[in-house]
């Protein structure tokens, strides 16, 4: 088979020949049909290192079909459409079950409902699900969310279909500001083209927001860290998600005092009840992924999916792998 290698070197992929996996006593094994790049993640944790990564974490999200079945699984079947955490590969091997019942499964059947193009979407889905849970915003607070891209969109919309909040999102990039202001954003903050914190503070007279979530990371989350703080209300919750900025985030005790700070998702794992909502949402389209999905790739053309995400992220946000 076909699976996607990060050999030493920055930006260096390749796709590398490997041994069809065999499923073991309580796996299963999955034929790949989509897989989406993760761009925060595969670009800040592998594809920019200067180090090897191993082939078995690049990637993130794969859907496809279940084609074996080991020793002792039963709630899943040859021919079964699932969306699995997976890396970029044609075959990949997976536990069947989850580890507690608290925890997140692998391999999860999707609904008819959902379809290959945006089953590889749920993962993450299942993470905007659990942080704007753990937000605990109501329907009249001020969110701003700071950061477009795949986990900012995504919260942007579980935020409005779940009724969380008036929701500002703010970009520096013009398309992901006009896709925040078509999925549904309450008002969009343009930062490459005026001040965020002012334009926050105006929205709100003056008072702040009630919750800031910070979905940017990288090279430019110092200084979006740094805005968020500034922008949040007193008594209000500043939410870090985003990751891989490679340097500390300036904390002044003075712009805390008074809020509160979450780092992810605060103690509290994804179980059922987010896999049925995260699901829910992607089946009636309130999660738009043909909207979110700006390109597709076959999987023999990887490098170039990587390139365009890395160097032109104004022209790409959900980018396909297709292996079928």
């Amino acid at each position: 088979m076909k699976r996607l290698a990060k050999p030493e070197g920055k930006y260096n992929l390749v796709l590398e020949e490997a041994p069809v996996p065999e499923p073991g006593p309580g796996e299963v094994r999955v034929k790949a049909v989509r897989s989406l790049i993760s761009r925060g993640s595969e670009m800040g944790a592998r594809y920019t290192r200067e180090h090897a990564v191993s082939p078995a974490i690049m990637g993130y999200s794969m859907a496809g079909i279940v084609d074996a079945v080991g020793d002792g699984v039963s709630h899943l079947a040859p021919g079964d459409r699932v969306v699995s955490l997976a890396p970029h590969a044609e075959y990949t091997v997976q536990p069947a079950a989850a580890a507690g019942p608290a925890d997140q499964a692998r391999v999860v059947v999707l609904p008819e409902e959902v379809d290959f193009d945006r089953a590889p979407y749920y993962p993450l889905a299942v993470g905007a699900v659990t942080w704007v849970e753990i937000g605990e915003s109501g329907p009249t607070d001020t969110v701003v969310i700071l950061g477009q891209g795949l986990v900012g969109s995504l919260m942007l919309q579980v935020m409005k279909a779940s009724g969380r909040g008036h929701v500002i999102a703010v970009d520096a990039l013009d398309r992901r500001c006009e896709l925040a202001a078509e999925l549904g954003a309450d008002r969009v903050v343009n930062a490459g083209e005026e001040d965020p914190v002012a334009a926050v503070r105006r929205l709100t007279n003056g008072a702040g927001a009630h919750l800031v979530v910070y979905a940017v990371g990288g090279p430019a989350g110092p200084r979006a860290f740094e805005q968020g703080l500034d922008m949040l209300g007193v008594d209000g919750t500043f939410h870090l998600i985003g990751l891989y900025e490679d340097q500390p985030l300036s904390l002044p005790s003075g712009k805390i005092q008074r809020r509160r700070l979450l780092g992810g998702y605060y103690g509290q794992r994804s179980g059922l009840a987010a896999y049925r909502r995260a699901m829910s949402l992607l089946a009636s389209g309130a999660i738009d992924t043909g909207r979110m999905t700006t390109h597709r790739f076959p999987f023999t053309a990887s490098a170039d999916a990587f390139d365009l995400l890395w160097n032109r992220p104004g022209e790409a946000l959900g980018v396909l792998l297709e292996w079928d």
